[in-house]
């Protein structure tokens, strides 16, 4: 996979890149389609989450994808998680990816990733929101305490975007094996107490089908493998 980010379409203000990507991939846009805005008054990101970012601070990017890859958003994780660390980062606090596709810095979220599409038709749109120059003071009280920012400046966007866009490149077309190491080394939830809808336990890895494995609580050797769903953290 090349030329991800052409042809782009940029706007000003728009509900969500990602609808506005699905419905480009629908008239048949071809690979590497970018949609970008500089603001988004429905940005979704998963389980009907809203995704909040003040105008002209955060990367708000949607890419189409054509014959998109099996591990798409662990990819997309690995690739977005390079690019923050690239950012400036990496010295003491590299990026980590919370399963199955938030990025996170010294335990706040900053960047979300949001996969959808239709495989049938062989096509996904990935949608990308990175906070590269968000003030937390200018987010909703309620963020504040999870949020995390590149700590940036509105024109570095576009250089977190060329970077994004390359590492993206490279992880698209990067082996599974390649992927699910990349991913194991960067794995958030990895022995850290978690809990979901079905019950609680303890991050025990990824497995070869992407999938989180969870030592069970209160059952010993007892594993379970979760393919989706929203996984968080129960530890202090």
């Amino acid at each position: 996979m090349t030329g991800l980010g052409t042809p782009r379409v940029h706007l000003r203000r728009t509900d969500s890149t990602n609808l506005r990507a699905r419905a480009l991939a629908e008239r048949g846009a071809p690979h590497g389609t970018l949609v970008t805005a500089a603001e988004q008054t429905a940005g979704r990101g998963r389980q009907g989450r809203t995704w909040t970012a003040p105008a002209g601070r955060a990367l708000l990017c949607s890419l189409v994808l054509r014959e998109p890859p099996r591990l798409l958003s662990l990819l997309a994780g690995v690739a977005v998680a390079e690019t923050v660390d690239m950012a400036g980062h990496a010295q003491d606090r590299p990026a980590r990816v919370k399963w199955p596709n938030d990025v996170l810095v010294g335990g706040r979220k900053v960047a979300g990733i949001l996969a959808e599409g239709r495989p049938t038709e062989r096509w996904a749109v990935l949608g990308i929101g990175v906070n590269v120059a968000v003030r937390l003071d200018d987010l909703p009280a309620s963020l504040r305490d999870s949020a995390g920012t590149l700590g940036l400046d509105p024109p570095d966007l576009e250089r977190v975007l060329a970077s994004l866009l390359d590492r993206l490149d490279a992880w698209l077309v990067a082996s599974e094996h390649a992927a699910l190491a990349a991913i194991r080394t960067r794995d958030a939830l990895l022995d850290q107490p978690v809990g979901w809808s079905g019950g609680e336990g303890v991050g025990a890895g990824i497995d070869d089908d992407g999938r989180l494995v969870v030592a069970l609580a209160g059952h010993e050797r007892a594993r379970v493998a979760l393919d989706a769903g929203e996984v968080h953290l129960t530890g202090g």
